[in-house]
């Protein structure tokens, strides 16, 4: 196996359940409304996992994307997951998507850094490559976040959603990920948790909000800059879906022109954590949003806290 000089992404892909709730459904069980939701996260809808299992979503994800990029499954030798609700302990999810797409030989392994880890695994895939490690890679971030949901708590039912997206990361002459510019805050670690075997999701927002509307445009720029591109020329800006406030405070802050697109899928989506960036990345490239070739900045931030950007060029 050579050892490429970088990487690119070759095709994407997401799942989401059909079953969608909205603001509305919401009032009916805790005492707020759509006006409320909408002005504080952004948040109008979000999708909920029924049947699906983290497996299924991801498995479902990862074959769109191996056939937007042209790629069978038995040509790929790593699977790399992000997730932090996988239910089972062993086998891992991404041996699980491995099974379901009837892979042979490939090594499987699970991240979990909560909501930055799609940009974790994706840059983990990267350098295994570069390395020489491997060949080619399917990258899934995949969440059933709304089994964690404490239902009677206004301040966190309204922000989750479940889902999974994906990409085809192959060797490429020419790179097109960019260096990953990741860290953490772990002294505030505690600011978003689901601890024990049966808890729900608990975080202090204030604290969320005010570490990533401050602590995070750097990073945006360092990724930036290691990638060799200014930020007023990306063509798409796809942070973390956690809320539309810190969002727009990020893209203001890190300078984006209107030229950029900017990924709002949280609207329709809620925080689907390490599923939300490559669901908003998918989604824009389906659509036909974002040039081939054009320079695109994925950020990830949250549980741990932690947080994961690098710049893609669009496939």
């Amino acid at each position: 196996m050579r050892n490429w000089a970088g990487t690119r992404v070759a095709g994407l892909g997401y799942y989401q359940p059909p079953r969608v709730l909205t603001n509305e459904e919401l009032s009916e069980r805790v005492d707020t409304d759509d006006a409320w939701i909408r002005s504080r996260v952004g948040i109008e809808r979000r999708h909920v996992a029924e049947d699906q299992s983290v497996a299924d979503m991801a498995t479902a994800a990862a074959g769109k994307a191996l056939s937007a990029a042209g790629v069978q499954p038995g040509q790929v030798d790593l699977v790399v997951v992000a997730t932090c609700t996988a239910v089972d302990r062993v086998p891992n999810v991404a041996s699980r998507v491995a099974a379901n797409l009837e892979m042979s030989g490939q090594a499987a392994y699970d991240v979990n850094t909560a909501c930055s880890g799609f940009s974790y695994a994706l840059a983990t895939a990267d350098h295994a490559i570069r390395a020489g490690a491997a060949a080619t890679a399917v990258v899934i971030g995949a969440e059933r976040l709304t089994d964690y949901v404490d239902w009677q708590d206004r301040s966190t039912c309204i922000l989750f959603g479940d889902g999974a997206g994906a990409a085809v990361l192959v060797g490429a002459e020419r790179p097109g990920v960019g260096p990953v510019v990741w860290g953490g805050s772990a002294q505030r670690g505690s600011a978003i948790r689901i601890e024990g075997a049966s808890a729900h999701i608990e975080q202090d927002g204030k604290t969320v909000f005010h570490w990533a509307t401050t602590a995070l445009t750097p990073v945006a720029r360092e990724a930036c800059r290691r990638a060799g591109v200014e930020p007023e020329d990306l063509a798409a800006f796809v942070p973390h879906q956690a809320n539309l406030r810190i969002i727009n405070a990020i893209a203001r802050d890190l300078g984006v022109t209107e030229k950029t697109v900017i990924a709002r899928d949280i609207v329709s989506s809620g925080n689907t954590s390490s599923a939300s960036t490559p669901i908003a990345l998918a989604k824009l490239v389906e659509r036909r949003e974002v040039p081939e070739g054009a320079p695109v900045l994925l950020l990830g931030f949250g549980g741990g806290l932690t947080f994961a950007g690098q710049v893609v060029t669009c496939p």
